[in-house]
């Protein structure tokens, strides 16, 4: 179920967090991975190491996703290395911004790179494989949205109608599905909001690493039969 040797996956937002722990369980499961990254280029270059030291291989893309230009050129660049059979849209921004402070440079912000990006490289991937997987990585907020995180929250939403749409367009030869993702690795700056995350979630924990990659794994090499779907890896966040 999770072995993709001989093919390849690209993974947004690479070098760091969750989109790290994606590119190396592509990389435990047999896959060579191209890694894309916006500004960490030496955080990129030490997931490539790891992956390279497991037997794969493996290599650093740059793009601001931001700019739509670089991000329509990305696919181009990665299936020159070596052809693709997957796609991974990780890459995000995460701004606690309500309604009333969001500026329209906020929003123009979160949309470019949350939902506009991940469009773009799949609309390239299409055009330009023809066959293989797509995951677009999403929130439990996507499916029940409030008022925090405002533009994060409206663009994944958008971003689980647009799986949904591109599984129909896409048929059949590309399936695309959504990972949708609750409390996985603690804030960065260590905040002491942990405890209160964990409070509002069933599950009463984090996500342990290895449930996320298996999660991912089983889209990118489980059932091809299974398209449109939008799974939960939230301990049933999304529930309450």
């Amino acid at each position: 179920m999770n072995d993709l040797q001989g093919k390849t996956i690209l993974v947004t937002g690479a070098a760091r967090r969750v989109g790290r722990l994606f590119a190396l369980a592509c990389g435990r499961a047999g896959a060579d991975v191209i890694l894309h990254h916006g500004h960490s280029h030496q955080e990129a270059e030490s997931v490539r190491d790891e992956i390279a030291s497991l037997g794969p291989q493996a290599w650093v893309l740059a793009a601001d996703l931001s700019h739509a230009d670089e991000v329509s050129q990305l696919i181009g660049r990665a299936n020159e290395l070596s052809p693709l059979y997957g796609l991974v849209n990780s890459a995000a921004i995460f701004e606690p911004l309500s309604m009333p402070d969001t500026t329209l440079d906020d929003w123009n912000r979160h949309l470019s790179i949350n939902l506009t990006a991940p469009f773009l490289l799949s609309q390239a991937f299409a055009k330009q494989t023809g066959a293989g997987r797509i995951v677009n990585i999403l929130d439990w907020r996507a499916l029940r949205p409030d008022a925090d995180h405002f533009p994060y929250t409206v663009t994944k939403s958008a971003l689980a109608a647009m799986t949904k749409s591109l599984a129909i367009a896409l048929a059949p030869n590309i399936t695309v599905n959504g990972l949708a993702l609750g409390a996985i690795l603690p804030p960065a700056d260590g905040s002491s909001a942990n405890e209160k995350i964990i409070e509002a979630v069933p599950a009463k924990r984090w996500s342990e690493a290895q449930e996320v990659e298996d999660a991912l794994l089983f889209l990118l090499a489980g059932p091809a039969y299974i398209t449109g779907e939008i799974i939960h890896l939230d301990g049933g966040r999304h529930l309450v």
